[in-house]
């Protein structure tokens, strides 16, 4: 069983949403955006003086990336890639997002 036998929907939706976490990544890479950054947007003055706005875009540019080319390659690849890639895709997904928690909150601090 190949990647496109389980996928139901149209086929423009997976390359939507690549186009919207390809350009907020790159956003994010420019060292911008960080009002689209969930708990720094919403953190006291105070708070965000502890981080270091750049990097912290940054790392989550360089994360959204990761996010970005699993999505684009089971796109490209969605008739030659098995089923069981998706949870290879999750996993590196679950690990980025580890890795991005990790490095806000050790190397992103001042």
């Amino acid at each position: 069983m190949k990647l496109a036998d389980i996928s139901h929907g149209p086929d423009w939706v997976i390359w939507v949403a690549f186009v919207i976490i390809l350009m907020l990544s790159i956003l994010w890479l420019s060292g911008h955006g960080s009002g689209l950054i969930s708990g720094y947007n919403a953190a006291p003055e105070d708070e965000k003086a502890k981080y270091d706005e750049k990097r912290l875009c940054r790392t989550m540019g360089i994360g959204m990336s990761v996010i970005a080319v699993c999505i684009l390659i089971s796109a490209l690849f969605e008739n030659i890639l098995p089923a069981s890639f998706v949870y290879i895709f999750i996993g590196v997904i679950i690990i980025d997002i580890i890795t991005i928690l990790i490095v806000a909150n050790t190397i992103c601090r001042k």
